[in-house]
């Protein structure tokens, strides 16, 4: 996918793609918060495997897009990444798993859409391509935690990965507004 001119159309797709892109950007920090913190090897390991993944992702979808069309927020989506998984990584290997859920369960929905939008509309094959490619990283790093959870969640787990889903969501509707998170016009 590295060797194709950005796509600049239809709008949508270009809106898709920037959140994809700060979504990975977002992904990778989450993983680097963990290994700030974590000491666990279990942790660790798991944490260094997927962020290799999603350094790969992040590679990948922004490439799809000229970089004037990525989010000028790219730092803050960072920090917000990087507490996501830094926090948790201070809590442990039950809330790293339970956030590692949350977060590719909203991606595995997110991307989803946006395949299936693709593929409705019978536009850009191969970048459909590459999204279910993501997706299914993403589907395997969500299975992954859950195997590894072996507790049921308590009050302050459940509300924790609540707010990472909404968080999740309400970045992808602020990066995805051109006039208010997109390049400047």
């Amino acid at each position: 996918m590295t060797d194709h001119a950005p796509i600049a159309e239809p709008a949508w797709l270009v809106r898709e793609l920037r959140s994809d892109i700060a979504g990975e950007a977002g992904a990778v920090a989450i993983y680097q918060g963990i290994l700030s913190v974590a000491r666990d090897p279990r942790i660790r390991s798991f944490a260094l495997a997927h962020l290799a993944t999603e350094r790969e992702h992040l590679e990948l979808v922004s490439s799809l897009l000229a970089r004037r069309d990525h989010s000028v927020l790219m730092v803050f989506w960072r920090l917000a990444g990087f507490l996501t998984g830094f926090f948790p990584g201070l809590f442990g290997a039950a809330a790293v798993y339970r956030t590692i859920d949350s977060v590719e369960t909203f991606v595995d929905l997110h991307y989803q859409t946006q395949i299936d939008r693709l593929r409705d509309e019978g536009i850009y094959p191969e970048i459909c391509t590459c999204l279910e490619a993501c997706r299914q990283d993403e589907v395997k790093h969500r299975n992954e935690a859950r195997d590894c959870i072996s507790s049921i969640p308590g009050p302050l787990a459940r509300i924790w990965c609540q707010a990472v889903a909404t968080g999740s969501s309400a970045a992808v509707a602020a990066v995805s507004a051109r006039r208010i998170l997109g390049p400047k016009s």
